[in-house]
């Protein structure tokens, strides 16, 4: 079985070719980074216009590389929520005509669901291996959750402010840095100094949730009172890598905690944040020390990619399961409810 996914949620423009068994026969990404970068952020109209643009291009790209034409497509995955509301429409209005078409099954797909199944992609093993922590980190969501079985899905914790991926990106706003600002400051930070600064950590308690704006706060008042002094003692790569270590230190101990409370040892890592080698680096040496298992993404399915989209539907394919060309499309829906 041949998965054609969509994925048009944000600025990525992104298509793929996944098997059944999780091959990932092709995969094609379309960045509109460079176009957004004068502003300094993603603009929504901009965006979806750039969809409508790209969307059948990067499809017909997609099938050319797979060895594939329109006829090899057994069923469509897209990404339907949440997102750009008017992203979201391209890539689903494409999906559906395609269905219609070619008279083939198609299936929405929750975009954080997607991230989960990105390391799936890395380890199809993980069917085996239920129950599953999983924390999401990205520019728009920073969440842990525990995945009991395909589809079953409960949130442990979440942010109460600023995402990770939104603390990287505004803390390099603070440094000069151009858009997209949170690989840029993990750069700067390469050559740094974790330990120069001891920017604050929001435990809140037992609580499994994150929070990162007093830490962005703390950040620009180090960085004006750095300026006035102008000694030279702490360089801008030093800020960068204790603000960095800050970030990850709260995403490796929320982790580490929940693995605990909830007795999991299969952890894994989402999001375009599990991009980021110094968070990789301390959820390893962490899984290493407590014996949990640990699985993250290849670096191409960190970031948003329509693969990790065709991967999250094969569990319903599989059990004959597909949506009816009228489902909807949403900017917000939650995956799960947080435990009560």
């Amino acid at each position: 079985m041949n998965i054609l996914g969509i994925e048009t949620s944000c600025d990525e423009t992104a298509a793929a070719i996944v098997t059944e068994s999780l091959l990932v026969r092709s995969s094609v990404i379309a960045s509109q980074a460079e176009l957004h970068a004068k502003y300094g952020g993603v603009v929504p109209e901009v965006a979806s216009r750039m969809h409508v643009e790209r969307v059948l291009p990067v499809v017909r790209e997609t099938l050319a590389d797979a060895g594939l034409d329109y006829r090899g497509i057994d069923a469509i995955a897209v990404t339907n929520r949440p997102g750009l509301l008017g992203a979201l429409l391209v890539g689903v209005s494409a999906a559906k005509a395609l269905a219609l078409s070619l008279d083939v099954p198609i299936v929405g797909v929750h975009h954080i669901e997607g991230h989960l199944y990105s390391n799936f992609l890395s380890d199809p093993t993980l069917s085996e291996a239920f129950p599953i922590l999983a924390l999401v980190a990205s520019g728009g969501h920073t969440q842990i959750y525990r995945m009991d079985n395909h589809g079953q899905y409960t949130l442990l914790g979440r942010t109460r402010d600023d995402a990770a991926g939104e603390a990287f990106d505004k803390g390099a706003r603070l440094f000069g840095l151009p858009y997209p600002g949170g690989p840029n400051l993990s750069r700067l930070a390469e050559t740094g100094n974790p330990k120069a600064v001891d920017f604050p950590r929001a435990w809140l308690g037992d609580s499994l949730d994150f929070s990162f704006s007093g830490l962005k706060t703390s950040l620009r008042n180090y960085l004006i009172k750095e300026e006035a002094r102008q000694d030279g003692k702490t360089t801008r790569e030093d800020i960068a890598a204790s603000y960095e270590e800050a970030i990850t230190d709260a995403l490796t101990e929320k982790m580490r905690r929940a693995a605990v409370q909830e007795k999991i040892r299969t952890l894994c890592v989402a999001g375009g944040v599990a991009a980021n080698r110094r968070l990789k680096a301390k959820m390893t040496e962490m899984c290493a020390r407590s014996g949990y298992r640990l699985v993250m993404p290849a670096f191409e399915f960190c970031t948003d990619n329509a693969a990790m989209i065709a991967a999250a539907a094969v569990p319903r394919l599989l059990a004959g399961k597909s949506d009816a060309l009228t489902f909807d499309t949403f900017a917000s829906q939650p995956l799960a409810t947080m435990r009560g």
